[in-house]
């Protein structure tokens, strides 16, 4: 992925930066800056932000845990590489920088990824290529959004992790799915039990929707229909054969007359 490479590091004041609107990031620990702004307050900030200008302004791309932390220590002023960036470059960045980072948990990548392709109209084999991902991991990667908020929280907060969350996803009905989480949960899965078990209920669930009665009676047509040939072929052979069918609720009643005449010319 290629990006300008005009870039200068200055001293800005916290007050003239904002946060990205495209954020991935949506959760900050107050206990985490906390201890992040007495580190700066000891030992300074010991790596830039990334910003891109916008107008009399500054707009972060990379570092919003430094410049929080800043500003919380109390700093007049923040060292900051200023690169010059689209939008659209710099909403990238910030993502790949939180990627990379390990800051996002499976979910939050998701979710940014799929509002990096709604706010910049951007395709998802444009968006793979741009974050360096095949397009079918990214497929997958969005598909995680299909589980509600409850079942993501319940999967973030007992630990799961995003393969147990798309073992998940093959279960289309919300409620038999949010029984199978908290099975999954109770009994402690791992992601191959997890995989096994819901494999048995869509297994089950397939099993009680087979339509057994229509598939046996369409077999059955299927013998009458070539009695009923065979029948039409005696006839066209000069044999007076003749074919009565009967259907009640309980069966198929058939009569097949072969005159005896025919079977003794034929013998």
């Amino acid at each position: 992925m290629a990006f300008t490479e005009k870039k200068k590091l200055l001293e800005l004041s916290p007050d003239k930066i904002v946060p990205n609107p495209a954020q991935p990031r949506l959760d900050f620990p107050q206990d985490e800056l906390l201890q992040l702004a007495e580190s700066i307050r000891q030992n300074g900030v010991l790596q830039p932000i990334l910003v891109r200008r916008d107008r009399d302004r500054y707009i972060l791309v990379a570092g919003e845990r430094r410049w929080r932390a800043s500003r919380m220590a109390g700093l007049k002023t923040i060292p900051a590489i200023v690169q010059e960036l689209s939008p659209q470059d710099g909403a990238v960045l910030a993502l790949i920088e939180n990627m990379q980072r390990s800051d996002l948990n499976f979910f939050e990548e998701a979710a940014a990824i799929y509002a990096l392709m709604q706010d910049r109209s951007m395709t998802q084999e444009e968006t793979a290529r741009r974050l360096g991902m095949s397009q079918p991991s990214l497929a997958n990667k969005i598909r995680l959004l299909r589980l509600s908020g409850e079942e993501q929280r319940m999967v973030l907060e007992n630990h799961l992790t995003e393969r147990h969350a798309r073992a998940l996803l093959r279960m289309e009905d919300l409620e038999k799915r949010m029984a199978a989480l908290k099975t999954v949960i109770a009994r402690k899965m791992n992601v191959a039990q997890t995989d096994t078990y819901i494999k048995s209920l869509l297994e089950q669930e397939g099993q009680a929707k087979r339509p057994k009665r229509t598939f046996i009676a369409k077999d059955v047509r299927l013998f009458l229909n070539t009695i009923d040939h065979a029948v039409q072929t005696m006839k066209e052979a000069g044999i007076g054969a003749a074919f009565q069918r009967k259907e009640t609720d309980e069966y198929y009643e058939c009569v097949v007359r072969i005159p005896k005449s025919a079977a003794h010319k034929a013998s």
